[in-house]
């Protein structure tokens, strides 16, 4: 292929499946960086952080797309009622989640991953979600 040469345009699942692989790479990145810097997050080796990157993103993916079944439920009725039910669900959908995924983290990892708790590991979730985003306005902003 020259230089000149297009690759095909890649399919949605394509798309998809690059948009995960990325994602992982940068929460594995943001994992060693706190296990480095934070004696809080502890895990064992690169192995187990990469299945950990990989088990956080399947998992908080999941949660996103129930909050927005949530929101798009309760987006369908009107009243003040249905927004409180709203905010309130997704609110309970969100911070519930991480209890979730740290018991789920702790079944699967056993003493080979410590999180540090829930605080830790919220701060933990909103670094690995800024440093997607911060990627993915890097990206955008190449096209």
């Amino acid at each position: 292929m020259t230089q000149t040469d297009s690759p095909l345009p890649a399919t949605r699942r394509q798309q998809q499946f690059l948009r995960s692989v990325l994602f992982v790479l940068v929460d594995v990145s943001v994992l060693a960086l706190f296990v480095e810097h934070w004696d809080r997050i502890v895990i064992d080796s690169y192995t187990i952080a990469l299945l950990t990157a990989v088990v956080l993103q399947a998992m908080l993916k999941a949660t996103l797309a129930i909050e927005h079944r949530i929101a798009d439920f309760f987006g369908e009725r009107s009243g003040p009622g249905a927004m409180s039910l709203r905010v309130l669900a997704t609110w309970g959908v969100l911070f519930g989640s991480k209890f979730v995924i740290l018991e789920s983290v702790d079944l699967l990892f056993g003493d080979h991953v410590e999180l540090g708790g829930i605080g830790p590991f919220i701060i933990l979730v909103i670094t690995m979600l800024a440093a997607e985003a911060i990627v993915e306005r890097l990206y955008n902003a190449l096209a």
